[in-house]
């Protein structure tokens, strides 16, 4: 068995293939879990060539549990084409007929009166677990600087650095690293989580933010305590379309700066290169992708993105 589990007979091609593509930069989970589930599949049925019959019979096993988000489909055409590079001549790439359909984002827009119950809320949660006092630090950090999701759960404890105020995101989307200052306050929110953190798990602990059994916490777990939060504000849920999510904290941070500045009179165009290095976007088209939900900033979209490709300030990792 592989050191990723694989079993069938393509676990050595399969621990050969994300080898590769952690070199480039892609550390994703997701990529990992699905082809698991080929491999697996491939147990089952005793498949043992990677030929049409059995990618397309994977695909459509897998369709049937499937929902509306189909973008695993380009785990295993990529598996095929990595492949054929490497000399298997009969190896099949998934057909173009299967790629999956574009499906846009609806963020939730989060109030800044949700906001702020949320956090209160956050502040009184119930809980024995370490939640109980990183739940602000955690969504503050999301809120505050626009990290990921991802980002903050794999945040080492060795990568923030409250004495001199900034800390490290290190080889995230893309193997892309930057460093972000933080103020005042964010400083003293994380604070006081680091001490509540060392007294239960001493000053050794790996990442941050840690579970009840000192691991870094997942991305379910994280889902979960926002939920909870959320309904012990009291907040109302939408009947229908896109629920709050953690992930709404990332696009706040991207529209309220625009929002902010439009409001100062600062000249956006300038300003949207750092937003975009410090959301650690690879351009600031990226950047669009988060911000044009802004209710206010439809009006100045076009303007913005005329000027936009002539102004690219460096904005280095220190």
């Amino acid at each position: 068995m592989s050191g990723h589990g694989f079993a069938s007979a393509f676990a050595t091609e399969l621990e050969e293939y994300l080898a590769f593509k952690e070199k480039l930069g892609f550390y994703g989970n997701s990529r990992v879990w699905y082809l698991k589930r080929f491999d697996a599949y491939c147990v089952e049925h005793d498949r043992k060539l990677f030929d049409r019959e059995t990618v397309e019979g994977w695909v459509s096993a897998q369709l049937e549990r499937s929902g509306l988000y189909r973008s695993w489909m380009s785990y295993i055409r990529d598996f095929g084409r990595w492949l054929l590079a490497h000399g298997d001549e009969r190896a099949y790439v998934l057909s173009e007929r299967w790629k999956a359909s574009f499906v846009p984002a609806h963020p939730y827009l989060l109030t800044s009166h949700e906001i702020e119950l949320f956090f209160t809320a956050a502040a009184q949660l119930g809980t024995h677990s370490p939640w109980q006092w990183q739940a602000v630090g955690f969504f503050t950090l999301m809120h505050s600087c626009g990290i990921r999701t991802g980002e903050a759960r794999a945040l080492l404890a060795r990568q923030v650095d409250l004495n001199h105020g900034h800390l490290d995101i290190f080889s995230s989307k893309g193997n892309r690293s930057r460093r972000l200052p933080l103020n005042g306050e964010v400083i003293e929110v994380l604070a006081a989580c680091d001490q509540a953190s060392r007294k239960h798990f001493g000053a050794c602990r790996g990442t941050f933010f840690v579970s009840a059994t000192g691991n870094q916490v997942t991305a379910a777990t994280v889902g979960k305590v926002f939920n909870r939060i959320w309904d012990q504000a009291g907040l109302r849920r939408p009947g229908g379309g896109q629920q709050p999510r953690p992930y709404d904290f990332r696009h706040h941070f991207a529209y309220a700066n625009i929002e902010r500045w439009m409001q100062c009179g600062t000249d956006v165009t300038a300003m949207l290169p750092y937003l975009s290095r410090y959301m650690g976007h690879a351009t600031v088209e990226s950047t669009f992708y988060y911000i044009h939900t802004s209710p206010d900033f439809m009006d100045a979209y076009a303007q913005i993105t005329r000027k936009s490709q002539s102004l690219l300030p460096e904005v280095g990792f220190a």
